[in-house]
């Protein structure tokens, strides 16, 4: 098991870096870049751009860029934000929380939702409720995730008035303690539950199959002749064995979540690491876009380590 773990977090890191390496890349070879967007379409004043151009280092070869950014993002120095003047690493950590909240909320709900929906589904395969749970995962399974969001925010914002359509708190209101508590659980209903509605149904149609498939298996049957509880057979063994895929799932999700969650904050006005993402796409802030998509490399790579660790300990056989 320490060489399959010492394994798995090697290539975790080669991932980190082979990752940061392609990021780098697109990120100088695309168009435009920061000083015209610092300098202002109608200046162009060639010694007013060396001058920023040697300020932030991009009159250097891109090797050497890349050299040195490598080195002190090592350190912990993502640099400073070019746009904010503030240091990407505390840009970070302030938005990172509200992200890992939906992300995290989001991800271990639908986990949770969409397994015992497909372990029903599976007990009670061809009944009402089978088919009812399989047409909804195939609806909500074809929605956009952003196009969702602003169809909650219309019905349940904008009609009925029973939400709140933006933000993590309401600005309003000074709410501490357990009022702010609340406040924040109000606020993430919509992202959350977009999130779930487009989530669950992968975790539905997986569990489901499993079992189904792990059901039909020669053991089971010789189990069953054997005269074992079908309640025994079900959680000892139908339920070990099915469920390894769901958790391969879940490491595929989380690290969709984390990435992608972007487009979500920026319909909900989320304060999360979307917007701040987005923003330094518009402006070619690359210190910060270099810097986050670091830190979503990374969140990535450690579940799927965690996911790939915990995978192995359910099934000794993926060890070797």
């Amino acid at each position: 098991m320490k060489r399959y773990v010492t394994r798995r977090l090697l290539m975790g890191l080669l991932t980190i870096l082979v990752v940061f390496s392609i990021n780098f890349i697109i990120i100088k070879i695309a168009p435009g870049d920061p000083i015209s967007t610092i300098m202002g379409k109608d200046n162009d004043d060639p010694v007013l751009r060396a001058a920023l151009e040697q300020k932030y280092g991009f009159d250097k070869p891109m090797v050497t860029q890349y050299a040195v950014y490598l080195k002190n993002a090592i350190t912990g120095d993502l640099g400073t934000s070019i746009i904010y003047n503030k240091q990407v690493i505390t840009m970070i950590t302030e938005r990172i929380a509200p992200t890992l909240l939906l992300v995290l909320t989001a991800a271990v709900l639908a986990l949770i939702i969409g397994t015992l929906m497909g372990m029903y589904a599976a007990k009670n395969e061809g009944s009402k409720i089978d088919v009812f749970f399989s047409g909804v995962a195939y609806i909500f399974n074809s929605m956009p995730a952003f196009w969702l969001g602003l169809m909650l925010i219309i019905v349940f914002s904008s009609i009925l008035g029973l939400l709140p359509s933006y933000g993590m708190i309401n600005t309003r209101e000074a709410h501490t303690g357990f009022d702010y508590i609340i406040d924040v659980i109000v606020h993430m209903v919509l992202p959350v539950g977009t999130l779930l509605l487009v989530e669950i149904p992968i975790y539905f149609r997986i569990a489901k199959s499993s079992i189904l498939q792990v059901t039909n298996e020669d053991f089971i049957v010789t189990l069953r002749a054997t005269g074992m509880s079908e309640r025994k057979i079900f959680n000892k063994y139908i339920l070990r064995n099915a469920i390894l895929p769901t958790i391969t799932i879940f490491g595929i999700s989380m690290a969709y979540l984390i990435t992608g969650v972007a487009l979500i904050e920026t319909v909900f006005a989320w304060p999360g690491t979307g917007s701040l993402m987005l923003t330094a796409i518009t402006q070619r802030d690359y210190p910060t876009l270099m810097g986050i998509y670091l830190v979503m490399s990374i969140s990535v790579a450690v579940v799927m380590v965690l996911v790939d660790i915990i995978y192995a300990a359910l099934d000794p056989r993926i060890r070797f």
